[in-house]
């Protein structure tokens, strides 16, 4: 892939980031404070929600060169995104918003706009490596 490819890819990786993170702090501040949840539980209910909003729009944006051919496979790519995105984003939310608001007592919302801007990058790697370029690798070994 051409660097121009990739860095476009990054972009627009980080601006679906960008919105998943606006919408992972608003049900974070709903869930806290309009349901009453513990901050940890409200935490992971809103990773999993922007999770779920990313996968989806990184499928139909940011890497639908790659997986165009591959539609039917997104089961697939849904289990290994969770498995790597939903992974590093929960539990690096986790603890890293425990971190912050345990130890330097930072308000919630800032503690996970801190972790979501720390597991951004890891994110990024694991999904073009893992769950999106593995996909085509794999239909090339299934059509050998």
């Amino acid at each position: 892939m051409t660097d121009n490819r990739q860095l476009r890819r990054w972009a627009v990786f980080n601006l679906v980031g960008v919105a998943g993170f606006l919408l992972q702090l608003g049900m974070l501040v709903i869930l806290k404070r309009g349901l009453s949840l513990n901050y940890l539980a409200a935490t992971a209910l809103a990773v999993e929600i922007a999770v779920l909003h990313n996968f989806l729009w990184h499928e139909h944006v940011t890497w639908v060169d790659v997986v165009a051919p591959l539609q039917h496979r997104i089961l697939r790519r849904l289990l290994r995104f969770h498995l790597a995105n939903g992974l590093i984003s929960i539990a690096g939310n986790l603890a890293f918003t425990w971190i912050f608001v345990a130890f330097l007592r930072w308000p919630y919302v800032v503690a996970n706009a801190a972790s979501v801007a720390i597991c951004s990058v890891l994110n990024f790697f694991a999904s073009d490596r893992f769950v999106f370029r593995m996909a085509v690798r794999e239909m090339s070994r299934a059509a050998r």
